[in-house]
């Protein structure tokens, strides 16, 4: 009985959880996850691949089309729109990727916490989460933002705490599917803590879902950072951020399409790339899904 109960109690890990999902995934999700890391490597590699200083300005070269001294083109400025792209991705792609990796951590513990524990901890806990779920995403962000002021932190602050619910039901809903299974059991019979049992044993188990709801967040997080700069709540000028170009390129959008066309391009790509992963993701996960769409 104890060799049994100590096969059951034995943790999962993350390797092992993975192992099977990479498997199953199918071309559309490597394409994405192809489309990010070039996405990021162009990023890191912006100092390089760029051929303007980003904020220099040129008057001669006032609304240039592309080609020429330009690749995409000069904005109104006369500021070079790749080179522009090319730092701006920095920032889109590092407010995503903290505030999404701040929701998961509060969001997951928080879920974790109410799953496995029941009771008043979960209704007052998940109460709490359902409350900041009855504002829309991107409405509550604007209200953060307006609020603390236009800058990176806050900004990622406030991606953060509207993510931060998704991320809570998602995980309290795995731990729930997984608390009174047997090797759970097990691990409480062999007297193992609350803590012990939820974070190497069940973690491991729901990583897999949890990641899931990451990739197609990120996505989110990347279009509320585009909205917010669109609307004038992104980071001051002149930091490149797609959303500022976006805003800027619509005041020439008749004689300049390119100004605008080029940012949402970027945006659009990247939100895409995100989606592919997060819906191979979850049909690797879970093929049934695949199959009874």
């Amino acid at each position: 009985m104890s060799e049994t109960a100590a096969e059951a109690a034995r943790p999962t890990t993350p390797q092992n959880a993975f192992r099977g999902v990479l498997g199953r995934l199918n071309l559309s999700t490597w394409a994405g996850i192809a489309i990010v890391v070039l996405l990021v490597l162009a990023a890191i590699f912006a100092p390089y691949l760029a051929t303007h200083p980003p904020a220099k300005q040129s008057i001669m070269d006032q609304l240039a089309p592309p080609g020429g001294g330009y690749l995409l083109g000069a904005d109104q400025f006369g500021r070079d729109i790749w080179s522009r792209l090319l730092f701006g991705a920095r920032y889109s792609l590092a407010i995503g990727l903290f505030a999404i990796l701040t929701a998961l951590v509060i969001g997951s513990l928080i879920g974790m916490t109410a799953g496995y524990r029941g009771g008043r901890t979960d209704i007052l806990l998940m109460q709490v989460m359902d409350v900041i779920l009855a504002f829309p995403s991107l409405i509550l962000g604007l209200a953060l933002v307006a609020l603390m002021g236009a800058t990176m932190t806050n900004i990622v602050i406030a991606i953060a705490f509207t993510a931060t619910p998704a991320f809570a039901r998602i995980a309290r809903a795995a731990v729930i599917a997984q608390r009174d299974r047997e090797y759970v059991q097990a691990c409480r019979a062999m007297g193992f803590s609350g803590g012990r049992i939820l974070f190497r044993h069940i973690l491991p188990a729901i990583l897999p879902e949890v990641m899931v709801m990451t990739s197609l967040w990120m996505a989110t997080a990347v279009r509320t950072e585009a909205s917010l700069a669109f609307i004038g709540l992104g980071l001051a000028p002149p930091t490149p951020t797609w959303g500022g170009m976006v805003r800027e390129g619509f005041e020439n959008i008749l004689s300049s399409f390119h100004l605008a066309l080029f940012p949402s391009l970027a945006i659009l790509i990247l939100v895409l790339a995100f989606n592919l992963i997060g819906d191979g993701l979850r049909d690797a996960i879970d093929p049934r899904l695949k199959d009874a769409s």
